[in-house]
């Protein structure tokens, strides 16, 4: 019998004897999904309950090696930058969502939050091939962080809770404003790129340094008081280390660390840390025509340009109208689609799919992550119980034209966990809990 997957999950306050996530082998997947009904199993016993669940909140994460997050298996992009650049005239491009865009503060400090498919050719014909009963993309969600208001203690590219809530992205998308507007030169100057790009690296240092600084403070009166320990003494070595690299305006990524002093500081979630694209956010009538400019800042980071108020226009479109548009322009996918492939490229993501009559899913992980660690993606139990990984590539599948024509060609492996999954890569674990 093939090896799939049903997620037992429990109640938010579980009734006694019940597993809070655990894994079977059964004939059949079950995916969780907003509403949806699925199992539930009391310990140590054969009978399994029903329990409706009215939404689920992202997946069950696990960790990675990499920088300071558990990774969940979907992009996480937080969109910052300064006051009146277009973040949310971007996120809507994104998006395809209504966000208010306003030149005048607005007062708002929740985030603008959307969770949208990433678009794979790969996937739709796989579905045509397998003909599943439901198709899952792989997703990225978008946070829109609201910036402070000019003149107060919250002046820049956060508001307070937003400084909070952008630790927990993988990425981070600074938008730097590239159009002249009379309202928006007079109250925050004529448009920058390049000096904005320094205001928001210095707020980012800012915020790591305030970080680094008090957990060392802390470390040193805990050694005044005899409370003093090897891993007090580790972490106040890296700290120091932290502290001089972002007194000296570095950042975190730049730095090198032993998995010991990964361990160690992976908790704090460093802005600096974080991976950085840049959107260069022009007038419709003059983009494409900053090259010099990107130049500049792709010394910096990755860079890409859009029109943004042209771009959310274009989101609102239907498909037919949306094509005859970006003609007139020179632009050949939508912001969504090019940003998403940028970010895969530059960030390091790929994917591989999972396959059958269930469901055909796409799974995101980064370059380099070997088998064990996509079975991981999935859940954690298929990583600890990994036996093999049968596998083969879409691109094989395609040219066979079943699985049956790939095993034929003796393209269809049996890996072991120290495999590197390769981008289009379709698996299927074998494990054992």
């Amino acid at each position: 019998m093939r090896s799939a997957l049903i997620l037992v999950v429990s109640p938010a306050v579980p009734a006694a004897g019940f597993t809070t996530a655990s894994m079977f082998r059964y004939s059949t997947v079950s995916t969780i999904i907003p509403g949806e009904e699925i199992f539930q199993k009391p310990r140590g016993s054969g009978i399994l309950s029903v329990q409706t669940l009215s939404s689920v909140a992202g997946s069950i994460s696990r960790c990675r090696g990499g920088l300071f997050r558990a990774y969940s298996g979907n992009m996480n992009i937080g969109i910052v930058g300064l006051p009146k650049a277009g973040k949310t005239t971007i996120f809507n491009a994104l998006t395809g969502q209504e966000a208010e865009v306003a030149e005048y503060a607005s007062g708002k400090v929740e985030p603008n939050v959307a969770v949208v498919d990433v678009g794979d050719p790969r996937v739709d014909k796989l579905s045509e091939l397998y003909q599943p009963k439901r198709t899952i993309f792989a997703t990225t969600e978008f946070i829109d962080f609201v910036s402070g208001t000019q003149g107060t203690d919250t002046a820049g590219i956060f508001s307070g809770e937003g400084m909070t809530m952008v630790k927990n992205a993988d990425a981070l998308l600074l938008v730097l404003r590239n159009f002249s507007n009379p309202t928006l030169d007079e109250t925050w100057g004529t448009a920058s790129p390049l000096r904005d790009l320094e205001t928001i690296e210095a707020e980012l240092i800012l915020s790591d340094q305030m970080i680094a600084e008090r957990r060392l403070e802390r470390i040193e009166a805990d050694h005044k008081r005899g409370r003093k320990t090897p891993r007090s003494q580790a972490e106040e070595k890296v700290m120091h280390r932290l502290v001089e690299q972002l007194d000296q305006g570095g950042a975190v990524r730049d730095m090198e660390f032993t998995p010991d002093e990964l361990q160690l500081i992976s908790g704090f979630r460093f802005l600096t840390a974080k991976q950085v694209l840049l959107v260069l956010n022009s007038d419709e009538d003059q983009y494409g025509q900053h090259q010099p400019l990107v130049e500049k800042l792709q010394e910096r980071y990755p860079v890409i340009e859009f029109a943004g108020n042209f771009e959310m226009e274009l989101s609102r479109m239907d498909a037919d109208d949306a094509r005859a548009f970006m003609e007139d322009i020179g632009i050949s996918e939508s912001a969504r689609n090019r940003l998403t492939a940028f970010a895969y490229r530059m960030l390091g993501y790929i994917s591989f799919f999972t396959v059958g009559e269930d469901e055909v899913r796409a799974w995101t992980i980064r370059r380099g992550q070997n088998a064990q660690e996509a079975a991981g993606a999935i859940h954690s139990d298929l990583a600890k119980g990994f036996i093999r990984a049968e596998c083969f590539n879409y691109t094989d599948l395609l040219e066979s034209g079943s699985e049956q024509g790939v095993k034929q060609k003796g393209l269809f492996r049996l890996e072991g966990k120290e495999y590197p999954v390769k981008d289009g890569d379709i698996l299927n674990i074998r494990f054992n809990v």
